[in-house]
């Protein structure tokens, strides 16, 4: 009797921390998971408008990437915030070349990708929201900001980076990030007519929220123009923003006028570290907090949440809501790097904000939550050392899992894939992402749920 007391207790204590991971809705995780989900299915699926929509992007998270942060933070019968998402489909990624559009670049980059969702047309890589002719086209973003919505912009990357680029400005290159940078930009450039740099045009733009990094190229001087001799942030305070460049000043920033936060020079800090990836392998480990990382720098669950809470309340009283994009950019970054713990880290940092806009949805369920990346990327599960660079990790299942970056020496850049990759949602139009779809599909899904013309 005493050991059966003993098993039953045992049960309750994995079912107690399966529910502690993520609540997912009538779907036990360890156990019985063989329910007859038709109904659940059906339910899902919603036509209509859509009073809000958040769309976020994991940038690099295909999904041998939402793989290895599930086996990491969960187990792998875990599930992560972004595995609940009622619908689930594929979408390409590829862009075109630019010199002949008809053929299509098999590997896209971030600029591609992402001016391919943002504005419904395949372009070249390294274009921002321009076709392969170079002519600009008009973003989500901006159409529903056109049509009366409120906007938001957020990441963890430099803002003039190229996913939170696409949606606010149109420039054919992405290194032109600001002022000093328009070397590849030259019809862009302030001094010759241009609409000006990423920077510049983003605050032209005038989403109501705009949180990441990129300091630097805000702080950088206006070449030409009404604001010539200024800073682009004394140009963002002058068209009405409030700039904030700390999580205690993000937290206090009044809804009343747009936000822009700058929180680093660059990118933002890493959350996590752990063991580099060698030619052997590495002895099985498990990763850290990153103590360097600056205090100072909000979270990107705590810019979505403050996001999130400004654009709320901001359409409170409106009869339409708003679009806000929230990026996890460096599950790319340090997949580049061939840094698990650091691309896990990410990984995991981006799901806290998918869980965020998820908790919102359930208290407003007029809203669709999309959840994608841009491109695939390197690393894989593998099971043993391979001809690349292999670190192992210690999971939640308290198993071995070695990881493996095999498209660089460990001193250069792992290279992104061609692959197709996961897109998941959930609200109105959300039957939009099933089966496999192309990345510019989602340019119109977003627009039919926002009602845009």
């Amino acid at each position: 009797m005493n050991a059966l007391r003993q098993l039953r207790g045992r049960r309750a204590a994995v079912v107690l921390a399966a529910a502690a991971v993520v609540a997912v809705p009538s779907v036990a995780l360890a156990g019985d998971s063989h329910q007859d989900n038709t109904k659940n299915a059906k339910h899902a699926i919603q036509g209509g408008k859509a009073r809000n929509v958040i769309l976020l992007i994991g940038d690099g998270m295909g999904d041998s990437e939402i793989t290895i942060a599930r086996n990491y933070q969960v187990g792998a019968n875990g599930r992560l915030a972004m595995d609940t998402l009622p619908l689930t489909g594929a979408y390409t990624t590829y862009a075109v070349q630019k010199e002949n559009p008809d053929l299509p670049e098999y590997v896209t980059d971030s600029a591609a990708s992402g001016s391919g969702w943002a504005t419904g047309h395949k372009t070249y890589n390294g274009a921002i929201s321009v076709t392969a002719d170079e002519k600009p086209k008009a973003t989500i973003l901006e159409l529903a900001q056109a049509a009366g919505y409120r906007t938001g912009d957020v990441t963890t990357a430099e803002l003039q980076d190229a996913t939170p680029a696409v949606l606010g400005s149109h420039v054919i290159n992405r290194d032109c990030k600001g002022p000093d940078a328009m070397a590849k930009c030259a019809v862009n450039d302030k001094v010759n007519g241009g609409a000006g740099s990423i920077a510049e045009q983003l605050v032209q733009t005038k989403p109501d929220v705009l949180l990441g990094g990129g300091k630097q190229y805000f702080d950088q001087t206006v070449k030409a123009g009404r604001y010539q001799g200024q800073t682009v942030t004394q140009q963002a305070q002058a068209n009405g923003y409030q700039v904030v460049t700390d999580a205690a000043g993000l937290a206090a920033a009044k809804g009343n006028q747009p936000i822009l936060g700058a929180f680093a020079k660059n990118n933002m800090d890493l959350e996590w570290v752990g063991p580099a990836p060698t030619r052997t392998g590495t002895a099985p480990a498990t990763c850290a907090t990153n103590t360097a990382r600056t205090a100072t720098q909000p979270h990107l669950v705590d810019m979505a949440s403050k996001a999130l809470d400004v654009l709320d309340k901001q359409t409170k009283h409106s009869r339409k809501g708003f679009f806000l994009q929230i990026e996890g950019a460096s599950i790319d970054k340090q997949d580049h790097s061939a840094n698990p713990c650091g691309q896990i880290g990410e990984t995991v940092a981006f799901d806290a904000a998918v869980k965020k806009a998820l908790d919102y949805q359930r208290k407003n369920p007029g809203t669709l939550v999309v959840v994608t990346a841009d491109h695939g990327h390197t690393s894989q599960i593998v099971e043993t050392a391979t001809m690349g660079y292999t670190a192992t990790l210690i999971t939640h299942d308290k198993a071995n899992m070695t990881i493996s970056y095999a498209t660089s020496e460990i001193s250069g850049s792992q290279q992104h894939t061609g692959t197709e990759v996961r897109i998941a949602a959930g609200g109105p139009q959300a039957a939009n992402v099933l089966g496999v779809t192309n990345q510019t599909d989602l340019f119109f899904t977003m627009k039919r749920a926002l009602g845009l013309k």
